[in-house]
């Protein structure tokens, strides 16, 4: 009977393991011009809540200098997120940068810009050990804070820092940036862009939690244990996740629940204590905060409240079968069965585990909301030939669920529905001065055409010297990347009688050239021009402006 629960262990909690990994974990493919990584040790201690005395966190970088002059002067820092086991290294965070058959971190280095990603590896300090891709996250953003000062000692010139922060990372540097302008540290940082980061929490279904926990503690499986121990109980994760089933659990019992602790909870002593600690540091003031995330801006739900994710029976072995039914959390104001387990030998009982759940009167159930999505499909991946698995997910009715919601990646604090629509700059109070959200939800940190082009404009937009100042007055590039045709809108209150325009090749060739006259409003220049980098010349009587452009 053991072997049989084995297999269910091995299920359900490899499930856990890969949907809690925040960020997905991408292929280490080529990067060009890598570099060794650098250990960086912070020089600030942090004490857990549950720590009896205080750690230095330690990280690793590395820095992708730009395809132009190879110098460390315009640094972006890349943070790692919620990965446990450090099982996403240095080159796959470059790679989660990716779009399209592009990258976003190859068209920065084209434009002049540096690469550094800090990763957060697995170590042991003081006789501790730590899953830095798991620790907490203040001790995390004390790492960054070492690795702030560091590049600014060694970067040539002035100009200040961008911090690209996607999911957890994104946690980790508005803590780090906020606790040095309040500890009269200078971050010189110019530009803190959070990419789907769970500012209010993040989401992982209760139901799935309930069972995997079951599983594990109710068995005893030691694999099974680690799993949890070091994945769902981490102290990020219990940080981070809205409802976690140890704000659920009766007294005395690791899996029972308490059937009156039905409402969403977070993990005792750390998911309130985080929240309060991270809303009285707020956002840095010295630094343009935006947010780019992938929860829907049009309140369109995945799925829907109270629904069916699984309702199957798995043959285990001979003679053995499970029942396994899960569901969302339910309407506002409902409750509903989330979880049912029951396992039959020649089809009699075993026992069964059930567990109830119970919504705000203000809000439906977190699962089904707005939101960048995680999905179990995916995250099982091929299965490894596993037939109990691959049935699993055959048998799925719902593969998505709201991992980060819309309300939480964008830190809208005064609104307590995870369904509403956002109203940046209206009555919904916002800690960002610009965000990019789409109308559907997609995928957790997905890169798209996009967002990838809204991270572009606000990095870009920072660094304009007098003569691009001039140059932004006259000419601005209506798309970037462009698509057929190039467009640039014209300021009406200038005249623009005489115009040169060319299209420079990275080489240095010219490949198009064309004259225009008496222009008003936009010139637009037809193009098929292969995929890359190219610049703009272009030429009138008030002098030479240069544009630079991609073709994806």
């Amino acid at each position: 009977m053991k072997l049989n629960y084995s297999l269910l262990v091995l299920l359900f909690t490899s499930t856990l393991f890969s949907q809690s990994h925040f960020l997905p974990i991408p292929k280490s493919n080529y990067v060009a011009n890598r570099s060794a990584p650098v250990q960086v040790v912070a020089t600030i201690a942090y004490q857990g809540y549950d720590e009896g005395q205080a750690y230095f966190g330690e990280g690793e970088y590395e820095i992708f200098p730009d395809f132009i002059d190879g110098v460390l002067d315009k640094p972006i820092i890349v943070l790692d997120g919620f990965d446990p086991g450090d099982s996403r290294d240095i080159g796959g965070l470059y790679n989660i940068l990716s779009f399209d058959g592009d990258n976003l971190a190859d068209i920065l280095r084209d434009e002049g810009f540096d690469i550094v990603i800090l990763n957060a590896p697995q170590y042991t300090t003081d006789g501790k050990d730590i899953d830095g891709g798991a620790d907490y996250i203040q001790r995390n953003a004390m790492v960054l804070v070492e690795l702030i000062e560091i590049l600014n000692d060694q970067k040539v010139g002035e100009e200040e820092l961008v911090i690209l922060g996607p999911s957890m990372g994104g946690l980790i540097a508005r803590y780090a940036l906020a606790y040095m302008e309040q500890n009269t540290l200078d971050p010189e940082t110019r530009l803190y862009i959070s990419f789907d980061s769970p500012h209010l929490g993040a989401n992982i279904p209760i139901s799935l939690q309930y069972l995997i926990n079951y599983l594990a503690e109710s068995v005893g499986d030691p694999d099974a244990q680690a799993i949890v121990e070091q994945v769902l109980k981490s102290p990020a994760a219990k940080e981070m996740l809205i409802d976690h089933v140890l704000g659920h659990l009766a007294a005395g019992s690791t899996f029972e629940q308490d059937p009156n602790k039905l409402l969403p909870e977070g993990a005792p002593n750390f998911r309130d204590a985080f929240q309060t600690e991270l809303d009285g540091l707020g956002f840095p003031q010295s630094v343009r905060n935006v947010s780019m995330i992938n929860g829907s801006g049009l309140g369109v739900g995945t799925g829907t409240p109270g629904m069916q994710v699984i309702d199957t029976t798995l043959d285990l072995a001979q003679f053995v079968t499970a029942d396994v039914r899960l569901h969302f959390l339910p309407m506002a104001g409902q409750t509903n069965n989330v979880t049912f387990f029951e396992t039959f030998i020649l089809g009699i009982s075993q026992g069964a585990f059930v567990a109830d759940g119970e919504s705000f009167p203000f809000s439906d159930g977190v699962d089904s909301a707005p939101g960048g999505t995680g999905n179990i499909a995916d995250a099982l991946g091929a299965a490894g030939g596993n037939q109990v698995i691959l049935d699993f997910i055959a048998a799925l009715d719902q593969e998505e669920y709201s991992f980060i919601p819309t309300i939480s990646a964008l830190a809208i604090e005064n609104e307590d529905d995870w369904y509403a629509s956002p109203d940046i700059g209206g009555i919904h109070d916002s800690g960002f001065v610009n965000s990019f959200i789409p109308d559907i939800n997609e995928p957790h940190v997905t890169v798209t055409q996009e967002n990838a082009q809204f991270a572009l404009d606000e990095i870009r937009q920072g660094v304009l010297g007098n003569a691009d100042l001039v140059r932004e007055q006259r000419y601005t590039l209506m798309q970037n990347p462009v698509k057929d045709r190039i467009k640039l809108k014209l300021n009406p209150g200038m005249d623009f009688n005489q115009v040169e325009i060319a299209v420079i090749g990275i080489a240095g060739q010219t490949l198009i050239q064309q004259e225009f006259s008496n222009e008003h409003g936009e010139i637009a220049i037809e193009q098929q021009l292969p995929k890359g980098l190219y610049l703009l010349k272009i030429k009138d009587p008030q002098g030479v402006f240069n544009l630079k452009f991609l073709v994806n």
